[in-house]
């Protein structure tokens, strides 16, 4: 028995010396898989963790390459020192602010550096993209006739239809355009180019704008093979610069071409006008001057439609819709895509800085031309029906901003003599006259 148990306690005894052995061995194989493991992984993880240093470090360097910092230039710099004028004009100075905040802040949306052809569609010139379809009703000319919509609708036409002898100076005004047209040949641009940029003379952005989308829209093609240049936005903040500096441009002129005698003449009073003939002007107006210039239609025909929406009586509701929500709505979609269409790469050229400088004289010599005429006219008017010639001034179609200069220099060479109402006939009938213009220009250029 004690030899049995001996037996016994030595195969147990080597049962666990053995299963000891074997499990040292196949701990330590375990433990040194498990080390070569950990230093493989070990290795992958640095190369990962390097891998995404570089990552980082290329996203950063990508990101910085799209900011504007980046892709900024000078001309960046200086549309948008430009863009911040003209809202300081417009709040400091009043000037135009329903139009100058709108444009000027297009202008630094439009002057911020992105990178070109990147697919991110984010400018104006840039297909697909937010602002190019907004700034495709300026190019196909929908806003300006949605403008002139209001502008009927807002307009009283009263002071010319008492006095229609005042349209003559309204007429007058347009030599401005014609003069610039032949000067703006003279200095190289093509026949389109130059109607576009001689409208500037109107001092009216809305036909400014209509007439360059038709004409220098860098789409037409000449006879020649001579595709013209794309100047919608030079033209447009031309025009729409010379408005806002009515104030500013046109009191020297009036004062160089008039005497204070002169600008002391007053005015009879206009006459009542009835209803009749409030609904019946426009009405004859639309049939007489699209019948002369069928091609100012899209504006004529919107100014005077609008016109019998506020003169009938019947239709207040859609007067006041075309004249309050509309006008607003069509004029913050059109001085936004304005001024954002002045990216500098387009907009800084030489033919820009001409541009601005012919519109100038444009719109100078319009001014003096409804002075000028105003004066001729007084020397085959008897003296109790004399034209204080200062209304002149207002034939360009700057409403109601040249009508109210005309009332305040007459005011400082009388402060009895109220020439307003007097000035809106020459004003509205500018209005009428350069869109005539547009569309005679466009009937033999386009």
């Amino acid at each position: 028995m004690k030899k049995l148990l001996t037996v016994i306690g030595i195969i147990a005894l080597l049962s666990v010396l053995w299963s000891f052995f074997i499990k040292g061995n196949s701990e330590k194989s375990s433990v040194s898989n498990a080390a070569g493991v950990e230093h493989v992984e070990s290795m992958q993880g640095a190369d990962q963790i390097q891998k995404n240093k570089s990552g980082v470090l290329n996203g950063i360097e990508t990101f910085f390459e799209y900011t504007g910092f980046t892709n900024v230039t000078t001309g960046h710099l200086v549309m948008i020192v430009v863009g911040l004028i003209f809202i300081f004009l417009a709040i400091k100075y009043d000037y135009e602010p329903l139009l100058l905040v709108p444009i000027g802040t297009g202008i630094l949306i439009g002057n911020i550096p992105f990178v070109l052809n990147a697919g991110l569609q984010v400018g104006i010139y840039e297909t697909g993209s937010v602002l190019n379809y907004l700034y495709f009703g300026v190019v196909k000319g929908i806003y300006p006739p949605l403008i002139f919509l209001g502008i009927g609708a807002m307009t009283d036409f009263s002071s010319l239809i008492s006095n229609p002898r005042l349209v003559l100076l309204g007429a007058a005004a347009q030599i401005g355009i014609f003069l610039t047209f032949l000067g703006a040949i003279s200095l190289g641009f093509n026949a389109p180019e130059a109607g576009s940029i001689a409208i500037i003379g109107g001092a009216d952005g809305p036909t400014a704008i209509f007439l360059s989308s038709k004409l220098a829209n860098g789409i037409n093609i000449l006879s020649d093979g001579t595709t013209v240049k794309n100047l919608i936005g030079p033209i447009a903040i031309a025009a729409y610069s010379y408005m806002a500096l009515v104030p500013v441009i046109q009191p020297p002129i009036m004062k160089l071409l008039t005497t204070k005698k002169e600008r002391m003449i007053r005015m009879k009073p206009p006459r009542a006008v009835s209803k009749v003939e409030k609904i019946m002007f426009p009405i004859i107006g639309l049939l007489l001057t699209t019948f002369i210039s069928p091609s100012a239609l899209p504006l004529l025909g919107m100014l005077f439609f609008g016109n019998i929406l506020k003169e009938s009586g019947v239709t207040e509701r859609l007067a006041n819709t075309a004249r309050n929500s509309l006008i607003d709505i069509v004029t913050i979609l059109l001085g936004l895509t304005v001024g954002a269409s002045t990216q500098a790469d387009v907009f800084l050229t030489s033919e820009s800085m001409l541009i601005f400088i012919l519109g100038a004289l444009s719109f100078m010599i319009a001014t003096a031309g409804g002075l000028i005429f105003a004066k001729i006219m007084n020397l085959f008017l008897k003296a109790d029906r004399k034209i204080n010639p200062l209304i002149g001034a207002a034939g360009v179609s700057a409403v109601p901003d040249s009508a109210r200069v005309v009332q305040n220099e007459g005011l400082k060479a009388d402060p009895t003599n109220h020439l307003l109402m007097h000035a809106m006939a020459p004003n509205v009938s500018g209005v009428i006259g350069s869109a005539v213009a547009a569309g005679i220009l466009l009937s033999f250029l386009g």
